[in-house]
């Protein structure tokens, strides 16, 4: 995989400016979601539902790739084509890749506000 920035900041200033007002209700509400995404994908790799992780994991990377995480986007995607192709081994593995990923990102966002 390429290394990735974590954040594309371009488009979060673009969300800024097209939100305005509403944007950080906009981060406030992808980290939360993402926390209910990741809470989700441990339990679909927990009972091997790899149909729901496929589901599960292609959500996610349509809505970090919106907000401009790059790399994050990019970790969901591997992992939605590993799951298609039936290389469901390391699952636990890279789960733990896509949540150290997101709580770089998480606090990116974060500090973006201030």
């Amino acid at each position: 995989m390429n290394v990735l920035q974590h954040i594309d900041f371009d488009t979060l200033n673009a969300l800024k400016g097209v939100m305005e007002d509403d944007f950080n209700f906009l981060i406030e509400t992808f980290i939360q979601d993402s926390h209910d995404r990741l809470a989700k994908l441990q339990k679909f790799s927990a009972d091997q539902d790899a149909d729901n992780i496929r589901r599960a994991v292609h959500s996610f990377k349509g809505s970090c790739s919106n907000l401009g995480a790059l790399r994050l986007a990019s970790l969901c995607a591997l992992l939605e084509r590993k799951v298609l192709e039936g290389q469901c081994d390391d699952l636990a593995v890279d789960l733990l890749v896509i949540e150290e990923e997101f709580f770089i990102i998480k606090q990116m966002m974060l500090d973006f506000l201030k």
